[in-house]
């Protein structure tokens, strides 16, 4: 099996790319080599005629990769939609084909790769071929990021369940608290999951303000966040098994 992990999430928005973000910058500063990849990514951003996708640039830049971002994230899509819809929009074909080949090219001189999807797992890169589908052929374990919020509980069961009817392996959840302020879901959603699933949680990542000198940045981009996931996810375990 390749070494690192896919990650997911229980739907978009829930800090899919911060969990990324922050376990490349940790493996690197435990000197790892890292590779990243966002295979494909929507809603980028239209900078001088070429499309600047967001959540693979951090991604380079926690893992400090010298990968150009063409490779680390071969899909660059415009419109804010499913990559399989935003690719047809746009006239682009995704070949799950290329993702694979290149993964593999690039997993060769790495110790090991975090692969970061869109959305869940059951999002479409092009008609009847999902993220779940693209995990499975590249052989990496899932980890699910949980947004910690109020239905995190049903989303986190019924991404878990469909990943074991699809025979994937999952390595462990982490429970992302989206917001500061707490509440009675908040509170409670981590001893519930634990009473609901075998499934480990390997990690709960406290709300993380932006931090920097100057203007605000994003939290992605923090300069302790790799020391903060050493310390909030269960680094040791995921060093260990990867």
């Amino acid at each position: 099996m390749s070494r690192g992990f896919f990650i997911t999430g229980t739907d978009t928005g829930v800090g899919k790319t911060l969990v990324a973000c922050g376990l490349a910058a940790a493996f690197r500063e435990a000197g790892f080599k890292v590779g990243v990849m966002k295979p494909a990514e929507s809603g980028c951003r239209n900078e001088k005629g070429h499309l600047v996708p967001q959540d693979a640039t951090f991604l380079k830049a926690a893992a400090g990769s010298n990968e150009s971002i063409e490779r680390i994230c071969p899909y660059r899509l415009g419109v804010p939609v499913a990559p399989s819809v935003a690719a047809a929009h746009s006239g682009v074909q995704i070949r799950p084909d290329f993702l694979v080949r290149l993964y593999r090219d690039m997993s060769a001189v790495h110790d090991l790769m975090l692969v970061e999807g869109a959305g869940g797992l059951l999002v479409p890169l092009r008609p009847s071929y999902t993220y779940a589908d693209l995990a499975r052929e590249i052989g990496l374990p899932v980890l699910v990021v949980v947004g910690n919020r109020l239905g995190a509980i049903n989303h986190a069961l019924l991404t878990l369940e469909h990943a074991a009817c699809l025979n994937l392996k999952v390595s462990g959840y982490i429970l992302n608290d989206m917001e500061s302020e707490r509440t009675p879901a908040t509170d409670t959603n981590a001893e519930t999951l634990a009473e609901m699933t075998r499934v480990p949680c390997v990690g709960r990542v406290p709300f993380l303000r932006a931090s920097g000198p100057g203007p605000a940045t994003p939290r992605e981009t923090r300069p302790d966040l790799g020391d903060l996931f050493q310390r909030y996810a269960e680094f040791d375990y995921l060093a260990r098994i990867t």
